[in-house]
């Protein structure tokens, strides 16, 4: 007995003293705060509402150019910490109850530029700022629509264009006025929606158009997003069939 416990310890002694149980030396699980790799914090936090390369998600098309180049950083590092109310874009810093720690959103956003922006993106032109600098007219943003828009999304919600409904409630309901300024500013190339140089023919919109679109396109929110609309008519009963009777719960 005394021998074999010579030959396990000699065992042991050669394997590295890697006991049963005890984890051999790396690759170790990192802590998450130091993940500092865009690639990860991108593909775990972002990817599944904005797409795997920032395009083709049901989100804001973060790979696009012209929209990282009218909203700063100050603004996109907001959005990430703290979310944006109205949406479903919920806050990813420490502070608003997310995983993210301030250097790693610092990383998501130095990493959304230098993979995605580009200098020349603007050709020259002067964009029209990502927040609007006064409240819009919702009377002359109807027929901003009109030119702008309808062709292609169609008059009312429930004559869609060939681009989808933007008029349908529950789409108003998952977006705020901002979401909407930004995709008219810098459109969704991913999804062939232009930007807001090519939706006119012959010239840009202009920021007081946009403002007062956007406004306008609020206001279409309905009261009950989501909900059926109710018919204030009864039911009209077919020949031999019997209404069925209300139940009552105690």
């Amino acid at each position: 007995m005394k021998g074999l416990g010579l030959v396990l310890l000699a065992a042991t002694a050669l394997s590295g003293c890697h006991m049963p149980g005890r984890p051999a030396p790396g690759p170790e699980v990192p802590r998450p705060e130091s993940v500092m790799s865009f690639a990860q914090l991108y593909g775990e936090n972002c990817s599944g509402c904005h797409g795997a390369d920032g395009r083709n998600g049901s989100a804001m098309e973060l790979g696009n150019p012209v929209y990282l180049a009218i909203i700063d950083d100050a603004a996109l590092r907001n959005i990430i910490a703290n979310g944006e109310k109205g949406t479903l874009m919920p806050g990813f810093g420490n502070a608003a109850g997310g995983s993210l720690t301030d250097k790693q959103i610092d990383a998501l956003v130095s990493g959304m530029r230098a993979r995605w922006a580009k200098p020349n993106v603007l050709a020259g032109m002067t964009a029209p700022p990502w927040k609007a600098s006064q409240p819009g007219d919702a009377t002359h943003g109807a027929a901003v629509y009109t030119q702008a828009c309808a062709r292609c999304h169609g008059n009312t919600s429930q004559q869609p264009g060939a681009a989808g409904s933007i008029l349908d409630g529950s789409f108003l309901a998952l977006v705020n006025d901002q979401t909407i300024r930004t995709i008219v500013i810098a459109g969704r190339d991913d999804i062939g929606q232009p930007d807001w140089r090519n939706v006119l023919l012959g010239r840009a919109l202009t920021d007081a158009e946009i403002t007062d679109l956007t406004a306008w396109l609020i206001a279409q929110t309905p009261p009950h997003p989501g909900h059926p609309y109710p018919s204030t008519q009864p039911t009209a009963e077919r020949p031999g069939e019997q209404q069925p009777l209300a139940t009552h719960t105690q």
